[in-house]
């Protein structure tokens, strides 16, 4: 068992707390048959991908005007597809034992959608958090992280990140975070060569308390 403390934890959402993947992927197909892109109808996003950096390597050639008009259109269709969204295995649990200062969600889904999200999931939703719309830079780039720790007022070497894809892991790394993954979307070989410095099959197998105002956070750590 690891016992690892932290001043802070930096949730990414989509792959981590709710599963919204057959969602993600349904709609970016019908977006993309919308809009006449060749291939459509086998499409899947890079996971953990803001939808601007999406639809960029979709339409590059849309305006301004479209792309806003696009973006309006891929954040409508998924927060009205959430039939089979889920709350992954651990979450509630988890995010209940915390402190709410203590933590926070650093997502590349926009505002709104993740807002959409977590109310149809019945999750908390943190007084401030860090949404693809509020950085100029998405996951890989460490803004992102670098601003969600901000938001908790500890420096991001305190925090420890909670993501399932490479480009999350990444980006926490590079912002100087300790990140911790969660098996998922990604084999553990491929998270722990982002950079990953531990990995757990779900967060049902990470506990929290608080300690000497430190969390002390206890899981098993899957090897490669």
């Amino acid at each position: 068992m690891m016992i690892v403390e932290a001043k802070g934890l930096l949730f990414d959402s989509d792959g981590v707390l709710i599963s919204s993947i057959a969602s993600v992927n349904r709609c970016w197909r019908r977006w993309a048959a919308h809009y006449g892109v060749a291939v459509a109808a086998d499409y899947e996003i890079a996971h953990g991908t803001r939808a601007m950096e999406i639809m960029k390597t979709l339409r590059p050639d849309f305006t301004p005007a479209q792309a806003a008009e696009g973006l309006r259109l891929i954040e409508d269709m998924e927060i009205e597809d959430v039939a089979d969204l889920k709350v992954l295995p651990g979450v509630r649990e988890l995010l209940g034992s915390l402190p709410p200062e203590r933590w926070t969600i650093v997502t590349s889904a926009t505002r709104r959608l993740l807002v959409g999200r977590l109310k149809a999931a019945e999750l908390p939703s943190p007084d401030k958090l860090i949404a693809g719309d509020d950085v100029v830079n998405g996951k890989p780039n460490p803004e992102p992280y670098i601003k969600g720790a901000g938001l908790l007022g500890f420096a991001p070497s305190e925090c420890v990140v909670v993501e399932d894809a490479p480009s999350g892991v990444g980006a926490g790394r590079a912002a100087g975070s300790r990140v911790l993954g969660v098996l998922g979307t990604h084999k553990a070989e491929e998270l722990y060569a982002a950079g990953a410095d531990w990995v757990v099959g779900s967060l049902t197998d990470v506990t929290a308390r608080l300690a000497n105002d430190w969390l002390a956070l206890e899981f098993e750590q899957v090897g490669v």
